[in-house]
């Protein structure tokens, strides 16, 4: 019998490379070990992109289970348990089974140096080759060109979301170079919905696709979203679709909705599914309500909310939502790991709100020190800053001032895991 996934995963970690050269060769080694399961899955929707991978794939999933379709879907990072990465049609994959696919993986790479993303996603794809579906929705973990999921020939469908600055150090420091490697994804006569855009990543991924005679679905070019009176308004080739607004809270998500529309579209799916999308997916740690659980709990008149985002663009999508929210004094719960550009994350979150309280993200040895944020906050620009041992005690503290305040916990996914982990 297997040991716990945990344990196995554990001892995963220590087959990490001492640097981390992107290359597919570990990935190619150890699928042809397994006899190439990445050959047998069902038609894939390959996703790449800085922000809005996560949403854009869970509303095309809502879309599509909608139809009665069974559908495959990795993500990454998880938030509360490994198992969340991998579902399978439909469900969540069993310890039993992820265990079972685990040992089956470290057997076949026999102790071979690769990283701990490579051999999950093998696992993945070998859970997902063995069970039967309608379709595999696949997330890039890093990048596009050299990710461990660009091993598939021939997806049914590319999908790249909205590329901005982040992962500099594998990725390149402008935003052509990094659009370059989102580019990577594109497959020859393999159609490709790209979402917004600055021109300079557009014309990177319009080269690449038109070496390939890869179709491209371009926003604002073949397909537009936007909201009007409260509702989603989307407009392709093929006519005009009057939806309800996301049930995903923020703009943002509005473009993130109009990638999934285009995408369904793409595949041949109707009103019924494109509805589906904008009022069924769910998607945690993406300005989530956080109702219940201990930690909501212990602060009833709060109105507590949790968001994983990171990166500059991610600020500014929260703020952006907090804009549109109904008028509350709101306090900030941040934690940022030290590989990010942290004043470009808080920059454009000062104006929305009062104060903010630095923590240390619990069991991550890449946290920035609570102090470290909390001088990053100073530097950009909030009037009130504070740090905290823990969320809880930052909460504690902030219900003492202002029992009916709005309190955010942002910065990071890793944070928003320990949250729900902790939240129940």
């Amino acid at each position: 019998m297997p040991q716990p996934s945990d344990e196995i995963l554990a001892r995963l970690m220590g087959l990490h490379p001492k640097i981390i050269d992107l290359t597919l060769d570990r990935v190619h080694r150890l699928l042809a070990a397994l006899g190439h399961p990445e050959r047998d899955l069902p038609p894939v929707i390959h996703i790449a992109g800085t922000n809005g991978k996560g949403s854009t794939q869970a509303m095309i999933r809502a879309g599509l289970e909608a139809e009665g379709k069974r559908v495959h879907a990795y993500t990454s990072p998880h938030l509360a348990r490994f198992h969340e990465r991998i579902r399978l049609a439909g469900e969540l994959i069993s310890e039993p089974a992820l265990a079972a696919l685990l040992d089956e993986c470290e057997a076949a790479n026999g102790g071979e140096a690769i990283t701990f993303f490579e051999i999950t996603t093998c696992a993945a794809f070998l859970a997902f080759a063995r069970t039967p579906a309608d379709f595999t929705l696949l997330e890039v973990g890093l990048g596009g060109r050299l990710d461990a999921t660009n091993v598939i020939e021939r997806p049914a469908l590319t999908i790249i979301t909205p590329v901005s600055i982040d992962h500099q150090q594998y990725l390149g420091e402008t935003l052509p170079e990094i659009a370059g490697e989102k580019a990577g994804i594109i497959k020859r006569g393999v159609p490709c919905v790209v979402g917004p855009q600055a021109d300079d990543g557009l014309a990177v991924i319009e080269a690449k696709a038109t070496r390939l005679g890869a179709p491209l679905f371009v926003h604002g070019q073949h397909w537009q979203a936007f909201e009007e009176r409260g509702r989603l308004i989307y407009q392709d080739e093929n006519g005009l679709l009057d939806l309800p607004l996301p049930n995903l809270p923020g703009p943002h998500q509005i473009q993130n909705a109009g990638a999934a529309i285009a995408a369904l579209r793409c595949l041949g799916f109707g009103e019924a599914a494109c509805e589906a999308a904008m009022s069924r997916a769910e998607w945690p740690a993406r300005m989530q309500r956080l109702r219940r659980g201990p930690l909501a709990e212990s602060a009833p008149g709060i109105e507590l909310w949790l968001d994983g985002g990171h990166n500059p663009a991610g600020g500014e999508a929260v703020a952006a939502t907090l804009a549109r929210m109904p008028a509350r004094p709101t306090h900030l719960i941040c934690g940022m790991l030290n590989t990010k550009d942290i004043g470009g994350y808080l920059r454009p979150l000062v104006a929305q709100a009062a104060s903010l309280t630095a923590v240390s993200i619990p069991g991550e040895p890449n946290t920035l020190p609570a102090e470290a944020t909390a001088e990053a906050a100073r530097k950009a620009g909030f009037a009130e800053v504070g740090e905290a041992a823990s969320v809880g005690a930052a909460l504690a503290a902030i219900a003492a001032r202002d029992a009916t305040a709005r309190v955010l916990i942002c910065g990071s996914l890793y944070l928003a895991g320990q949250v729900l982990r902790e939240n129940g």
